[in-house]
């Protein structure tokens, strides 16, 4: 996206896995935010700006050579804007300015003590949970820092410095995920602190995706647009569908690891929404190409490979088709490591599983966008409630919830466990209420009993998480009669199942999809 506002937030990528969402939150509080690779980050750049955030990053502040700080201390000092530096920003600021940053982890859930009432946090109490997710953490400060905050491990959690008549915080945690309960009622307080304008919309976002497509694109040519009936990628198709009219061609490929009546159910869907896929029943060619696979970054990208195979197919069929259009979204983007500075956590099939070889022009609407935006795009373009209700559902489908060999046998235990785990939600009015909930099998077996005989199978773990974005979650505390309910329903009517689990770890540590 061109970059066409002035004003606003400017926040500094350094390969952070919540820098889009810094982003978005700005948004959602009224005030424009753009992004860039600090590698870009020039003068000339922070001059279009009203303040300066930097994000979090997997790099160590203890690795950085001179040169590079050289760099940021001028940028970022010399800005003569406000800043604001989250996680590894915060701890980068700390290093400018001569404080002590040493090795220390704090993950997930973590307690923060204010020593000192600053307007950053007003709306605050004196003692408030965050979002903590890093390796390295402030043990002092030079005199320049005054400690706004520390965390209940005995790390700097909050710092401020008065530049030249500029603020400069910094601060250890991640206001800009939901689980920092107060974090959104921080960022308005920065706004408020740095004067910035809120008069940004989604809708008017929505508006600048469709008018460049438009302009970028040659209209009288078709476009493929990959369907799987999820959220993602039936709004990139409402959104290619203005651009390319009846020039979209969609194509919806069953690979054999949907959910239980799923095909049915996503025809249904993009035909009522005026879609009508071209529908390619390929299960046997992508089971076939899994059989025993075990390491799950391999059967990524054997069936991103797959899938683009039989685009490529299509495409050769109708040398009309010049675009290619699918429904990545940043946390695809973010966790596949294609942005500069961040860590690969796990390729998506859509990202980093897509091959060299194919050489379309590749357009992605929601490149920029999280799963509630894209959730609050659908609803501006007319989608369904129950459609946008629907859980998030990976494009490796259930693939990525069996662990080790990848055999059909544990395929359909997981089909009908993550069925069973849904209808169990449903029953108990509790479908909605959750971001996601499935079903997980392994090669860890448990003896068990039935019919009074001995009996040996597979341990089932089932996993339910809270969410708003897919960045962070945390473990759902399900009722104990429903997990009750649902693990008698599975052992007994899954007859190699002797044994089920529920997953209690947040992301992070953890990722919600087990592979």
């Amino acid at each position: 996206m061109r970059e066409e506002f002035l004003g606003g937030i400017l926040v500094v990528d350094l390969g952070g896995q919540y820098t889009h969402l810094i982003s978005r939150r700005f948004r959602e509080l009224g005030a424009y935010a753009s992004v860039i690779p600090y590698k870009s980050l020039e003068k000339s750049i922070l001059s279009r700006f009203d303040a300066l955030v930097l994000s979090g990053s997997p790099l160590s502040v203890s690795e950085l050579d001179e040169a590079e700080l050289s760099k940021f201390s001028e940028l970022v000092f010399g800005s003569g804007k406000p800043v604001l530096g989250i996680c590894f920003g915060h701890q980068l600021l700390a290093r400018l300015l001569g404080g002590s940053v040493e090795r220390r982890m704090e993950f997930g859930r973590t307690g923060v003590r204010i020593l000192k009432r600053d307007p950053i946090f007003n709306g605050w109490g004196d003692f408030e949970f965050v979002w903590m997710s890093h390796n390295e953490c402030i043990t002092s400060l030079s005199g320049l820092g005054e400690v706004l905050a520390l965390s209940e491990n005995g790390c700097v959690a909050a710092f401020k410095v008065l530049h030249e008549g500029n603020v400069i915080y910094g601060v250890q945690f991640h206001p800009e995920v939901k689980h920092t309960v107060k974090g959104s009622r921080l960022l308005e307080n920065f706004l408020s602190i740095a004067g910035v304008a809120r008069n940004w919309s989604l809708s008017d976002y929505v508006d600048r995706i469709i008018k460049e497509m438009i302009n970028e694109v040659d209209t009288s040519a078709k476009a493929l647009v990959a369907v799987s009936g999820g959220i993602d990628s039936t709004v990139s198709a409402l959104i290619a569908k203005k651009v390319f009219k009846d020039r979209l061609v969609a194509v919806f490929v069953n690979h054999g690891l949907l959910r239980e009546g799923e095909v049915e159910e996503v025809l249904s869907n993009l035909r009522s929404l005026g879609i009508e896929p071209l529908y390619v029943n390929a299960e046997e060619r992508f089971l076939k190409l899994l059989e025993g696979v075990s390491d799950c970054e391999e059967r990524r990208k054997l069936i991103g490979e797959e899938f683009v195979k039989i685009f490529k197919e299509i495409i050769e069929r109708d040398p009309e088709i010049k675009y290619f259009v699918q429904g990545t979204t940043y946390p695809d983007v973010i966790e596949s490591g294609v942005v500069s500075g961040s860590s690969k956590i796990k390729t998506h099939h859509n990202v980093g599983g897509m091959p060299p070889w194919f050489k379309m022009r590749i357009l992605e609407p929601l490149r920029y966008l999280y799963k509630d935006e894209v959730r609050e795009v659908g609803r501006l373009l007319g989608l369904p409630e129950a459609l946008l209700r629907r859980h998030p559902f990976p494009g490796p489908g259930l693939a990525v919830r069996v662990i080790g060999a990848f055999t059909r046998e544990k395929l359909e235990i997981v089909r009908k466990a993550s069925k069973i785990v849904e209808d169990t939600l449903r029953e108990y009015g509790l479908y909605d209420s959750v971001w996601q909930a499935f079903a997980v099998v392994g090669d860890d077996m448990w003896v068990g009993v039935k019919g009074d005989e001995r009996d040996q199978g597979y341990i089932l773990t089932i996993r339910v998480v809270e969410s708003s974005d897919g960045m962070t979650a945390d473990w759902v505390r399900i009722p104990h009669e429903v997990l009750d309910v649902m693990s008698r329903r599975i052992t007994s009517s899954l007859s190699r199942v002797t044994a089920v689990t529920y997953a209690i770890t947040s992301k992070p540590p953890s990722t919600i999809e087990p592979c």
